[in-house]
């Protein structure tokens, strides 16, 4: 296992942390802050809509530059990012200091899941994604709930503080072992652009927001739902991230080995299983036990689906690798955005909290029909629904 895909991961970790720890701590934030749920959920969606808006801009800024010093760079604006989410004084400029993050993440994960996959041979380069992503679902084991723990002992902030001193040990990694010898990328905007051709990489990319959208409308108020409906204290949701987060580890870790095998039979899959639990955490919410149980469930089928989607758009932008995995990743964030908006819009709208999770299961059936259109009918390299 090469040494730079865990400074990959560490770096996954510290970034996938400061994305998803404030979701345990919505009713502090918006309690400090003077802001109600569905307000505080908009530093969610803020956070997702900035990395899909910088995601192509930030890849397109460092097509110059080295891989090694772009993710350098791009770890940079994360750390400047949560000094400012630490000390933000007010809604707007944590708000702010969220969108300054955001920017560097759609560009490291992009660039990154292609330089984990150059490391290892071909029929390895899911697994060597997953991998790099597995420092995104320890994230959820480990880093949100134990922010969420450290921040309602410590506040809110405490959290960002650490991730700040996270960011700081990834920088050095990166520094230290990703390979220096890498020639710099002479790259035509003009075919980078060109890439984004054609309807069969649109779908993929659909098929990745759909996915987002799915998750994040449950996910984003799980804080929420988990206090007012199946009624636990703050302290059993951390232990439910806890179990959610182990849950997404090993879907991610599946789900590596299953897209190297069957591509196309693994994301149908898994949209149907995120529909299905979706759907019946809508009932099992009001059991403590059944709400467990399902939310380990979901977690495992949800996050299978991750280096499936990020190796799928590459199969259909292998010309500009770089761009097409980073856009990806702005997708993956905009389906966070219109998930979170959307789990918003239910509750705003009067329906109970126990309805949102139904919301998700829609989506997911969405991505489950936009994977049948996409192997069916563009197919990379001739791929059927059912190989690789």
């Amino acid at each position: 296992m090469p040494l730079a895909l865990l400074v990959l991961a560490l770096s996954s970790f510290a970034i996938g942390t400061t994305e998803f720890v404030i979701m345990g701590l919505l009713p502090e934030v918006a309690s400090d802050l003077g802001a109600t749920i569905p307000q505080a959920g908009w530093l969610v969606t803020g956070y997702a809509l900035a990395v899909a808006v910088g995601a192509p801009i930030m890849a397109v800024s460092t097509a110059h530059l080295r891989r090694r010093s772009a993710l350098i760079m791009l770890m940079g604006f994360f750390i400047l990012g949560n000094l400012l989410c630490a000390i933000a004084p007010n809604y707007w400029v944590l708000m702010i200091a969220r969108i300054v993050t955001a920017l560097c993440h759609g560009a490291f994960f992009g660039i990154g899941s292609v330089v984990a996959a150059s490391l290892v041979p071909e029929d390895r380069k899911a697994r060597a994604v997953a991998l790099m992503f597995t420092g995104l679902t320890l994230a959820n084991v480990l880093g949100v709930p134990l922010g969420t723990a450290f921040g309602q002992a410590f506040g809110w902030r405490a959290p960002f503080w650490v991730v700040t001193l996270l960011g700081a040990a990834s920088i050095a990694g990166l520094a230290a072992v990703l390979p220096k010898s890498e020639e710099a990328r002479q790259s035509s905007l003009g075919r980078e652009i060109a890439a984004l051709r054609g309807l069969s990489l649109w779908l993929a990319l659909l098929t990745t927001v759909f996915f987002s959208a799915a998750m994040f409308a449950l996910f984003t108020y799980i804080a929420p739902m988990l206090r007012d409906v199946t009624g636990v204290s703050p302290e059993a949701v951390t232990w439910t991230l806890l179990s959610i987060g182990v849950g997404l580890t090993i879907g991610n870790l599946i789900g590596g080995k299953l897209a190297d095998w069957r591509l196309g039979t693994t994301l149908a899959g898994v949209f149907l299983a995120i529909a299905v639990t979706s759907a019946i955490f809508s009932v099992t919410i009001h059991s403590f036990i059944g709400a467990e149980i399902t939310l380990f469930l979901w977690a495992v089928a949800a996050f299978a689906a991750v280096p499936a989607l990020q190796i799928n758009v590459v199969a259909f932008g292998k010309d500009a690798p770089n761009l097409v995995s980073t856009i990806n990743i702005g997708a993956f964030n905009t389906g966070n955005a219109l998930g979170a908006w959307i789990g918003g819009v239910v509750i705003d709208e009067g329906f109970s909290l126990a309805q949102v999770p139904l919301a998700g299961s829609a989506m997911a059936i969405l991505g489950f029909l936009t994977v049948l259109l996409t192997f069916s009918t563009m197919r990379p390299k001739g791929e059927a629904l059912a190989s690789s």
